[in-house]
């Protein structure tokens, strides 16, 4: 009992300095900064910390082409029927322009109602219905895509919907090295002159980590392909492949 006691009063004794001590740094402290609070943040990164970017423009060697059918009728089995025979028809066609079968692919399927508001009845009243089916298909011999664009649009024939074409590169990892090179010289030289600039010795690197990008450019999008006899011209453009690193180099 007399040792608990005696615990006791140690322990007030010592939360009644501590607190004195305290409340005496925090006022000098707000004194010494003209009663502006002091804030203390510790930070683990140690170094330089770059980022790198490389970039190869090359011309693209593939075209992605959406294209399909849209079909209406007063009854699905007949828009059906429809969109399926135009369907097979494209299909032929692109296969005949070149198109491997393993290259096609469906990108979207749906049967939708169609429908009207009756003033008179004041009902959503259905006036038929719809089927749409968009596929995708690669391109590999880029320079006869406006000759397949142009014989999948009049296979199909007012059916046809050809909702976009965009361009890219099959095998963008044949370039990573190249790209993966100019990123860590432009990340090298980011640091050397941030290492000059700030009147210290740069170090060896200590950290590295990378991304890759392959924007391509803006597809184009297909507003009537069948209303004009005219062929389709179309122009692939240029692709950058981009590598980006993150570096860390140490401070000696």
């Amino acid at each position: 009992m007399k040792n608990k006691l005696v615990a006791g009063i140690i322990a007030v004794v010592l939360l009644a300095v501590l607190g004195v001590g305290l409340a005496g740094c925090s006022s000098d402290g707000l004194a010494a900064a003209g009663n502006s609070p002091i804030n203390v943040s510790l930070n683990n990164q140690q170094g330089i910390i770059v980022n790198g970017e490389g970039k190869v423009t090359v011309t693209p060697d593939i075209a992605n082409l959406s294209v399909g059918v849209s079909a209406q009728s007063s009854t699905v089995a007949d828009a059906l029927s429809q969109a399926s025979a135009a369907m097979d028809k494209v299909i032929a066609a692109l296969t005949a322009g070149g198109v491997a079968k393993n290259d096609i692919k469906t990108q979207s399927f749906s049967i939708q109602q169609l429908t009207r508001y009756d003033n008179v009845t004041q009902k959503t009243v259905t006036t038929g219905f719809e089927v749409d089916n968009m596929v995708v298909a690669k391109i590999r011999t880029i320079d006869k895509t406006g000759q397949i664009i142009d014989s999948a649009a009049t296979a199909g024939g007012d059916l046809t919907r050809v909702n976009s074409v965009s361009f890219g590169v099959d095998k963008p990892e044949q370039y990573y090295s190249q790209a993966r090179q100019a990123a860590m010289t432009d990340a090298k030289n980011k640091a050397t002159e941030l290492a000059k600039n700030g009147g210290i010795t740069l170090g060896k690197i200590t950290y590295i980590t990378e991304s890759t990008s392959t924007p391509g450019p803006v597809p184009i999008f297909a507003k009537d392909m069948t209303a004009s006899g005219a062929s389709t011209s179309i122009s692939p453009g240029t692709t950058d492949i981009i590598l980006d690193v993150q570096v860390t180099f140490a401070i000696e």
